[in-house]
């Protein structure tokens, strides 16, 4: 089933199948064989159990498909160590030992045992520098490692294709008693399912892709969406015919449409809730992975699928699990190779590119999420060596295409994926953690500002020079570029506001860029046509905005007197646009939301005692908050049975006030901070530690 690319193929006998009089025969005692010795090519295809039966088997009989049994390559035999090894290494080590140039006591031949001179004879020096990748039907299997070497090509040619089979999604009958294959399975969900009634009718189906191809694919671009159209226009008329493969795509495209759209959409377009649509897609997109073995896939397409399903299941997990899980779609792909750059490993150029785009999703994805499960953890193989995609746009490629695709200067489709994917290419090659909360970190600031230059210059020069502001996606790539930018130059200097070094004139410069920060968040959520985006930016926010949002609020507190009332003026309007347009902030369950409610509460009343300026509405919604938790904190004291002293009786403690909760919706568990709750708005280790635990819906 796989193959070692690049190796070629000849023609392959096909058995035909036997008459009918033939297979009636057996019944008489003759000597014709009912079973064939192995799968038929439309099971093999189609990845399902096959009884072997003859003429037909029984999944081909039952869905009426053609059964065609195609005898296999035969396999060649082992090929023998040569005898004479060992003699041409000994012989070579006394020739250096009589020129000087080798010890006698540093020969390796004398010093191996038998045992250990015949393994040696079979690794081949530096094969795990370059790997290889095994290809085949759709298929790719990447590895690297010496025990795999030590096989030769026909062993690993036959131990894939043995691997594959048992790799087979498992039937009914292989779950008895409702065993799932896995652990992880088993937890995920169980045993297999037929989802043939979760199916949209066409006209739906076309629907949910349309919206796919507006609101999704243009920020995330895993997909091709000329060949991956045809195969949703195809199947959504024949739901019985599609492969497990096919099933797993199409719901998890399903369900991230569903996801970008608003309550209102879902009831004009479809008629139903937004909740019992997400509901209906997530389970079946979810049996669909389990039905395909996502959890022992090489195809490109499962993996697709699954990253596709997690960036719309960001509410559905805690964010440690939901960690675990994008951690293994990152496995996955070092699984299939993403890692090394496909051209250097001699793939077509079709297959090049679909494998840059995804690994530049799939292994940012995990990193953004071991940030909210509180980790800081860079999950990029060491070896990788993958390259952007190119500036191309889809109908520029195209499977089977021979030539490699002429890249282009100017905005193409790729043109927010790959502004991102530049700036943290470059960031990640500086060898220097990026992907924590906590302020990056750089020995010379120097160096720091030369790498921030480089990317800026590169993303300005490629990408940004060519947008147009009245497009929505190129708005959005320029917002989220150069706020980038400036959120990592914020975390750069953010050590010296923690460490208390800062000079007034350096927290000035950064008041300036975080309220550069804030504006751009303003901005991008005023252009209209990026609402079709609101399911990605409004609860990510663009980054570096919680950083400037904090340092703005603390700067208002405590430090008022380094800014002009200019200054303090348009930095209200920035909090108060800001809250307009993350109502999510509003939320209670969320340690940082509520942090960040006392914050500006207590700025705004230092402010107003000294201007005497109207309230704006968010301050009266912050304040109204606060009332509803103290009443309900007073309600909770009065129901307890304790010691008028038992409150007091040891010191007070910050942790004391952490209060868990549990949201029935999500099934994460947050952190709710007590109104009794103190702290320094300078700790910035406090912030990082509250940014860490922020839940999964607010990422970054």
């Amino acid at each position: 089933m796989f193959t070692d690319r690049p190796k070629g193929s000849g023609p392959v006998p096909i058995a035909p199948a036997p008459t009918r009089e033939a297979y009636e025969a057996t019944d008489n005692g003759d000597s014709i064989q009912n079973v064939m010795p192995y799968t038929c090519q439309t099971c093999a295809k189609r990845k399902v159990k096959c009884d072997k039966v003859v003429p037909i088997c029984s999944r081909c009989r039952k869905g009426g498909f053609e059964c065609i049994y195609q005898t296999p390559q035969p396999r060649s035999r082992k090929r023998k160590v040569s005898d004479d090894v060992l003699e041409k290494l000994a012989k070579y080590e006394q020739i250096l030992q009589q020129n000087g140039l080798l010890d006698a006591e540093t020969s390796v031949v004398g010093e191996m045992s038998p045992r250990d001179q015949v393994s040696a004879s079979h690794v081949k020096p530096g094969a795990s520098k370059t790997g290889r990748l095994l290809t085949g039907q759709g298929r790719s299997r990447y590895i690297d490692s010496h025990i795999w070497y030590n096989l030769g090509d026909d062993e690993i040619q036959h131990m894939s294709d043995d691997e594959e089979e048992d790799e087979m999604a498992p039937t009914d009958a292989d779950l008895v008693g409702g065993i799932a294959p896995d652990p992880l399975t088993g937890a995920f969900l169980g045993r297999q399912q037929n989802l043939l009634q979760y199916h949209p009718n066409h006209v739906n189906a076309t629907l949910l892709w349309k919206i796919h191809t507006e609101n999704v694919e243009p920020i995330c671009k895993v997909l091709h969406v000329p060949s991956t159209g045809e195969m949703i226009q195809s199947v959504s008329q024949h739901p019985e015919m599609a492969s497990k493969t096919e099933e797993c795509l199409m719901f998890a495209i399903y369900h991230c449409a569903v996801f970008s759209t608003t309550e209102d959409e879902c009831i004009k377009q479809f008629r139903q809730e937004r909740s019992t649509l997400m509901q209906q897609f997530h389970s079946a997109a979810r049996q669909a992975l389990v039905n395909a073995s996502f959890l022992k896939t090489t195809e490109i397409s499962v993996l697709q699928a699954l990253y596709l399903f997690l960036l719309s299941s960001r509410y559905v997990y805690d964010p440690h699990t939901y960690w675990i899980l994008t951690g293994i779609s990152a496995r996955i792909g070092q699984r299939i190779g993403l890692h090394r750059d496909g051209e250097k490993l001699g793939l077509p150029p079709f297959d090049v590119e679909l494998r840059r785009r995804l690994f530049y999703q799939v292994f940012p994805h995990d990193g953004r999420a071991s940030q909210s499960a509180g980790i800081d953890f860079t999950s990029l193989p060491e070896a990788w060596d993958t390259k952007p995609p190119l500036n191309i746009n889809d109908n520029q490629i195209w499977p089977g295409m021979t030539e490699r695709p002429v890249e282009q200067n100017g905005a193409t489709d790729m043109i927010f994926c790959l502004s991102r994917a530049y700036v943290g290419k470059r960031l990640a090659r500086s060898g220097n953690p990026i992907n924590g909360a906590a302020p990056w970190s750089f020995p010379d600031h120097h160096e720091a500002e030369k790498i921030l230059s480089a990317a800026e210059d590169e993303v300005e020069e490629k990408f940004i020079r060519y947008c147009d502001i009245v497009n929505p996606l190129h708005f959005l790539t320029i917002g989220l570029a150069r706020s980038g930018l400036t959120a990592m130059r914020l975390k750069l200097r953010l050590p010296k506001i923690r460490d208390q070094t800062a000079s007034d004139e350096e927290r000035q410069d950064l008041f300036q860029l975080a309220q550069k920060t804030l504006d751009t968040d303003a901005a991008v959520h005023a252009h209209g046509g990026t609402s079709r985006f609101q399911w990605h930016i409004k609860p990510f926010f663009l980054w570096g905005t919680r950083d400037s949002f904090i340092f703005i609020l603390t700067t208002l507190s405590k430090r008022r007197d380094l800014l002009s009332r200019e200054q303090i003026e348009a930095a209200w309007r920035s909090i108060a646009q800001l809250y307009q347009n993350h109502d999510e902030l509003f939320d209670g369950k969320q340690a940082l939301n509520v942090a960040l409610r006392r914050l500006a509460l207590q700025a705004w009343d230092s402010y107003q005692s000294s201007s005497g300026d109207l309230q704006p509405e968010f301050i009266d919604t912050l304040q109204s908050l606060r009332g509803k938790k103290e009443k309900g904190q007073s309600q909770r004291d009065k129901s307890t049975c304790l010691p008028p002293d038992a409150a007091s009786s040891s010191g007070p403690s910050p942790m004391s006030d952490m209060i868990t909760s549990h949201d029935s919706l999500s099934g994460s568990i947050t952190f709710d901070v007590g109104q009794n709750l103190e702290f320094d708005v300078d700790d910035w280790i406090f912030w990082d530690q509250l940014i860490q635990n922020q839940s999964l819906g607010s990422q970054q």
